[in-house]
C-alpha cells in the first residue's frame, strides 16, 4: 500500500511530464500556473486510493488521476471569476493575473483535457466511468447554479444548504474514488460504499472548510479568511445564525448584511463574534462528525482486508482535524 505522500510524488511526476502545448501561450500558460499552485492533490489521490484498496498495480491509473484534479482545477478557475476572488492558494487567482475571457477559456481547455486523460483507460473500462464523471460533472455543475441562487434567495435552509455542498464539492471525491476502483475491478458493492464514504466526507469537508473561511490562518488556509462574511455567502454558519439570532442580536447581524458601505476587517470581526455567542463553530463541528462518522461507516463495509484501509483512515483525520 502506499502512502498519501508517495501518491502525491506519483502525481506530482505526472503532471512534470505531462506536456500541454507552448502556443497559444494565454490558453496554456494559465493552466500550467494554476495546476501547480501547490494544491494537496486530494482528488487524484483519492482516485489511487480507490485503486489501490484492491491492486498494488497503480501505475497505469496515473493518467485517469489527474484527469480527476484538471477537472478540478477547472471548476476552481470558473468559480474564481463568479465569486471575483482575488486568491487561490494565496497567490493571484488566473482572471486577476490574467483576465477574465482568458480564465474562461483556458478553463474551458483544462475540461476538455481532462476528457482526453480519462479515454486513455482500458477501452472496457471506458463506458462506465464517462458514464459517472458525466453524471458528477452535471451535479457539480448543479451545485454551483443553486450556490450562486442562494446569493438572492430570501432564505436558505440547512437542508438545502447541506444538499448543495453535496453537489458543488462532495460528489467529485466519492467519483474520484469510485473510477479508481473500476479501474482496480472492484466489485459493484465496493464501489458503491467507496462512493458513499467519499461523499460523507466531501460533505465534511466543506463544512470544515467554512470554519476555516472564518477562523483560520490565511497563510495556511490559502484563501482570503473572512471571504464569505465579506460576501455574505450563505454558508452554514450564516444560515445557523440567522436561524438562532433573535433581538439586538439579529438586528445587529441584519445591518451587517445590508450595510453597501463597510470596513471589511470590522465586519468580519463583528460578525465572528455573534457566530461565537451563537456557539456556532460547535455545531459546525457536531455535523463533521455526524458526517465522518457516516464516511467511516461505509469505510467499514468495504471487503478487503483492513490493512488495506489504514492510508484512507488517515485522509481522514488530516483533512477534518486541520488547524484554523
Amino acid at each position: 500500500m502506499h502512502t498519501y505522500q508517495e501518491l502525491q510524488e506519483k502525481v506530482q511526476l505526472g503532471f512534470e511530464s505531462h506536456c500541454l502545448p507552448q502556443t497559444p501561450r494565454e490558453l496554456y500558460d494559465p493552466m500550467r500556473y494554476l495546476l501547480h499552485l501547490n494544491g494537496k492533490r486530494i482528488r487524484p489521490c483519492l482516485l489511487l486510493m480507490g485503486a489501490n484498496l484492491f491492486t498494488n498495480r497503480i501505475d497505469p491509473f496515473i493518467e485517469q488521476s489527474m484527469a480527476m484534479e484538471i477537472f478540478h482545477n477547472f471548476t476552481l478557475m470558473h468559480d474564481d471569476i463568479m465569486d471575483q476572488a482575488p486568491l487561490r492558494r494565496g497567490k493571484p487567482t488566473v482572471h486577476e493575473k490574467w483576465n477574465t475571457p482568458i480564465a474562461i477559456l483556458s478553463g474551458d481547455a483544462m475540461l476538455v483535457e481532462a476528457y482526453k486523460l480519462l479515454l486513455k483507460s482500458p477501452e472496457q473500462k471506458i463506458k462506465p466511468i464517462l458514464e459517472l464523471f458525466n453524471k458528477m460533472a452535471t451535479q457539480v455543475c448543479e451545485g454551483q447554479q443553486m450556490d450562486m441562487n442562494f446569493e438572492t434567495s430570501g432564505k436558505v435552509t440547512i437542508g438545502e444548504y447541506l444538499y448543495m455542498i453535496e453537489l458543488k464539492t462532495a460528489v467529485l471525491l466519492g467519483a474520484s474514488l469510485k473510477i479508481g476502483g473500476i479501474l482496480a475491478d472492484a466489485s459493484e458493492n465496493n464501489n458503491d460504499h467507496l462512493y458513499e464514504f467519499g461523499k460523507n466526507l466531501g460533505i465534511a469537508f466543506q463544512l470544515q472548510d467554512d470554519l476555516l473561511d472564518v477562523y483560520g490562518d490565511s497563510s495556511k488556509f490559502g484563501k482570503q479568511v473572512g471571504g464569505d462574511i465579506l460576501a455574505n455567502k450563505k454558508t452554514f454558519l450564516l444560515i445557523r445564525a440567522l436561524e438562532l439570532s433573535q433581538g439586538p442580536v439579529l438586528e445587529e447581524l441584519m445591518a451587517w448584511l445590508t450595510t453597501p458601505v463597510f470596513d471589511p476587517n470590522e465586519k468580519i470581526e463583528a460578525v465572528k463574534e455573534i457566530y461565537n455567542q451563537l456557539n456556532l463553530p460547535e455545531k459546525v463541528q457536531d455535523q463533521i462528525t455526524f458526517y465522518h462518522d457516516k464516511a467511516v461507516s461505509h469505510l467499514e463495509n468495504i471487503q478487503v482486508e483492513e490493512t488495506r484501509k489504514q492510508v484512507l483512515e488517515e485522509l481522514i483525520d488530516s483533512l477534518l482535524y486541520r488547524q484554523y
